[in-house]
C-alpha cells in the first residue's frame, strides 16, 4: 500500500480538474511571487502544486509520481532508511519540493506580477531525484530516452537539459523549477541520512 502518494495523486486530480473551470480559484491558487512579497499569500508555494494548465501537465505530472512514488514511500520506511519516520519524511519532501523548487523564481520575479506558473513538476522532481539517490543502478527510460539507462546517467542527462533550457528561456515551462526541485531532493533525502551518499557512490562503482 502506498496511501500517501494515492492520496497526494487523488487530491492533486480532483483539485486540478476542479479548477480547469474555475478561472477565480486557479487565479487564487498559482504561484505569483509578486502576490507572495507583496500581500503575503505565502500558500501559494504549496497551492500551485496542486493545480495544472491542461490534462496532459496534470497527467504527465502525476504519471511520474505514480511511477517513483511508491516505491519511494515503500523505501523511506525500510528499517535500514528512515524505519518509522518515512512516511513522515516523505511528506516533507513532497511539501519542501513544492517550496524549495520556487524559491529561484520567487527571487527572480518578486516584483513582477505578471509572472504566474502552477504544477506540481518541482515536488515530482524531488521524488525523483531521491529515487535515483536510493537506486542509482535502476534501469530508467522517459521518452526522449526511450532506451533503459542507469538511473544516476538519467538524473545527469535531466539535470542538463533543464539548466540549458532554463538558461535559454522562451520554453512557457518553469524549467529552473524542475532543475531546484531535483537537486532539493537528492540533498534533502542525504541530509537526512549522510550514509546513504556513501551507498550512492558504492552502488554506481559497483564496489560493494
Amino acid at each position: 500500500m502506498n496511501p500517501i502518494t494515492y492520496f497526494i495523486i487523488g487530491i492533486t486530480v480532483l483539485i486540478s480538474v476542479t479548477a480547469f473551470g474555475n478561472t477565480e480559484m486557479r487565479n487564487k491558487m498559482m504561484f505569483n511571487a509578486y502576490m507572495i512579497n507583496h500581500r503575503k499569500e505565502w500558500w501559494r508555494f504549496f497551492s500551485h502544486g496542486l493545480i495544472h494548465a491542461d490534462f496532459i501537465h496534470l497527467g504527465f505530472n502525476m504519471y511520474a509520481l505514480w511511477m517513483f512514488g511508491k516505491s519511494l514511500e515503500n523505501a523511506f520506511s525500510y528499517d535500514e532508511i528512515y524505519g518509522a519516520k518515512g512516511p513522515y519524511f516523505f511528506i516533507l519532501l513532497y511539501a519542501g519540493g513544492l517550496i524549495m523548487s520556487s524559491l529561484f523564481s520567487y527571487e527572480k520575479n518578486k516584483n513582477n506580477i505578471h509572472y504566474n506558473s502552477l504544477g506540481a513538476s518541482g515536488a515530482v522532481s524531488a521524488v525523483i531525484f531521491s529515487f535515483i539517490i536510493l537506486a542509482p543502478t535502476a534501469r530508467l527510460g522517459f521518452m526522449f530516452i526511450p532506451v533503459p539507462i542507469p538511473a544516476y546517467l538519467f538524473g545527469i542527462i535531466i539535470l542538463g537539459i533543464e539548466h540549458y533550457l532554463s538558461k535559454r528561456g522562451n520554453t512557457g515551462i518553469a524549467h529552473d523549477a524542475h532543475f531546484w526541485g531535483a537537486i532539493f531532493g537528492a540533498v534533502f533525502t542525504v541530509a537526512l541520512k549522510p550514509s546513504l551518499a556513501i551507498d550512492f557512490i558504492h552502488k554506481i562503482t559497483g564496489s560493494y
